[in-house]
């Protein structure tokens, strides 16, 4: 936006990494239901046409950002992003992430596989379903991945940028040991960790920040908790990744702390889901945050924060104290 403050204006992917919206779009939801072992890994049933309406929504409010992986609706989401932006290709990063094994026509996702092989199999996949020449961003998925192969996998990936594949590369983790490995990497400009203003890895964030990368945040609303829609009574239909959520235990007590910071996080105007994105974008000018977006609604209520900014330093640091306390 042309009166953007430093903390909406448009960050970067990495040291000399492509430019991109302070905040992004995540698009896990618009990928539709899918299984693993016969658990719910998706946010449940999802109209296509929405989702669309949805990503050219956000785009026309200013987010160039786009976070999926193919494992997301077994595919659905990335062909959903590739019909969403079409025309509009050159006017956006897409990132996506590679890691998990499924299987389109079932919708399930039995495993995971990280050998080179299968890594350039899925890299070509992207490609179509995202009807794209090159990947802006690939990510590889699997958080806990041991550090013995993953150097076969950051080895690979460097071979992709080389061949014209992929632009750049990032990890998927909240381990701090893992994201400095992968940090070593000549393309690695990413990593990907799960923040919010109730938690996280500041171990992981320490790490992007000493060593240049983006610290793209997934869960930056606690999947919908920190949007005040939800309250001890709110249940999940069977095909929600959220259906085991029990508001008696650890969620409940999450509501709890939100309760007390939710006046600080609204001051100015702002929604709840402002207020916690303008926190992250406040907290760290690593931070991509990347809420999850399913409708036109929510793409721009989340897209304000570029209009309304971060909160300020006061801000956050009564926010801190308010949660010291509640701990």
């Amino acid at each position: 936006m042309d009166t953007a403050s430093p903390a909406t204006a448009p960050r970067s992917l990495g040291a000399e990494g492509s430019p991109v919206s302070a905040i992004g779009f995540g698009c896990w939801a618009i990928g539709g239901p899918h299984w693993r072992n016969g658990d719910p890994i998706g946010w449940g049933e999802v109209d296509d046409d929405e989702s669309i309406a949805a990503v050219r929504a956000a785009l026309d409010a200013g987010i160039t950002f786009f976070d999926t992986a193919d494992v997301y609706g077994c595919g659905h989401s990335e062909r959903v992003l590739a019909r969403a932006l079409k025309g509009h290709r050159d006017e956006v990063v897409i990132a996506t992430k590679f890691g998990y094994t499924y299987d389109e026509e079932r919708r399930e996702s039995p495993g995971t596989d990280a050998s080179p092989d299968y890594i350039r199999r899925a890299c070509e996949a992207s490609l179509r379903r995202l009807d794209a020449d090159v990947l802006d961003l690939y990510q590889f998925h699997l958080g806990g991945e041991d550090l013995s192969s993953a150097a076969a996998v950051r080895d690979t990936l460097e071979d992709l940028v080389s061949e014209g594949k992929i632009k750049a590369y990032g990890w998927s983790t909240d381990d701090p040991e893992r994201a400095a490995f992968f940090a070593e990497g000549e393309h690695c400009k990413a990593i990907q960790q799960a923040f919010n203003v109730l938690g996280g890895n500041e171990d992981t964030l320490a790490v992007a920040e000493r060593d240049g990368l983006a610290s793209i945040v997934r869960g930056p609303l606690g999947m919908g908790l920190l949007t005040g829609r939800m309250d001890r009574d709110t249940t999940f239909s069977d095909s929600d990744v959220r259906r085991g959520w029990d508001f008696s235990g650890s969620h409940g007590d999450q509501l709890g702390k939100l309760e007390r910071i939710r006046d600080i996080l609204t001051a100015d105007g702002r929604t709840l889901a402002q207020g916690s994105l303008g926190w992250l974008l406040a907290r760290s000018p690593a931070f991509v945050p990347i809420p999850g977006i399913r409708t036109v609604a929510q793409a721009e209520e989340n897209a304000g924060v570029l209009a309304v900014g971060p909160l300020s330093s006061d801000q956050l640091a009564e926010i801190d104290t308010v949660l010291q306390a509640a701990d």
